[in-house]
């Protein structure tokens, strides 16, 4: 995940789960938003896609490793 940084390699899977953690809750909570109408808010729902493009591609590369970037 961080090419740019070099991390001591038991510590790579912890920090992909914390990152996996932050950026699902923000995908989660991007899109679910509703507000007192019940209307959606579009900036909420760009970030929150982008955090699940995330979410997916850390989880597809460096965790699971079924595929390659």
């Amino acid at each position: 995940m961080l090419d740019f940084f070099e991390i001591p390699a038991e510590y790579e899977t912890f920090i992909n789960f914390i990152f996996l953690a932050i950026t699902g809750f923000i995908a989660w909570h991007g899109i679910r938003f509703r507000d007192n109408d019940g209307n959606t808010d579009f900036v909420r729902l760009l970030f929150g896609c982008i955090a699940a493009l995330f979410f997916f591609a850390v989880l597809a590369q460096d965790v699971l490793g079924i595929v390659r970037f």
